[in-house]
């Protein structure tokens, strides 16, 4: 049985993502020369163009992809809880752990916004992990009011830090404690 041409094409997609992320993890952005994507891939260099404009199209696929697994991971582990501290909670921890893939936080942290920038960056989290936190944020503090978009923004850059610092050899526990401390100051506060 033959394949569609929109299968063929999504699996070609699909190698060339495959073999990006393995080489950006392995040898950094700025290492990896798109005929090494292309071998990796197992396909031409014409297939790479067809479908990324270039190497840094291509680096964005993949940085949309690591992003939306993080965020996958994240609703996944907090679908089951029915209050908004313990889903909050085990999101955070399904974030720690979703971030322990090999490569993932250099390349979503370090790497994304010295690539694609701040801007686009953000706005790929914003979509993804940070879209988790905000709507976790609106459930619990509903108080918030006109703070969420700010409050959600420096939660997600501490869980960010708190993700290179545990990559980097920092225990995890210490920090899961302290986003528990955040929250909870949080509710305190905005319940006066």
């Amino acid at each position: 049985m033959s394949r569609s041409n929109r299968e063929r094409t999504e699996q070609t997609r699909q190698a060339l993502i495959d073999a990006g992320r393995r080489l950006f993890v392995e040898k950094g952005y700025a290492e990896t020369a798109t005929p090494e994507i292309v071998a990796a891939a197992g396909v031409t260099r014409g297939a790479l163009y067809h479908h990324f404009e270039d190497k840094r199209a291509l680096f964005r696929a993949v940085i949309e992809c690591e992003a939306k697994a993080v965020a996958e991971a994240i609703e996944a582990h907090s679908a089951s809880c029915d209050a908004p501290r313990a889903t909050l909670i085990a999101g955070a921890s399904a974030y720690f752990d979703a971030m322990r893939a090999e490569g993932r936080t250099r390349l979503l942290l370090i790497e994304a916004p010295a690539v694609l920038g701040l801007s686009a960056t953000a706005a790929i989290d914003a979509e993804n992990a940070e879209a988790t936190l905000r709507a976790g944020l609106a459930a619990m503090l509903p108080e918030a009011g006109t703070m969420l978009e700010p409050l959600t923004s420096l939660l997600s850059a501490a869980f960010d830090r708190a993700a290179i610092a545990i990559e980097a050899g920092a225990e995890r526990r210490p920090y899961e404690q302290a986003i528990a401390v955040l929250l909870d100051g949080l509710a305190d506060y905005l319940r006066r």
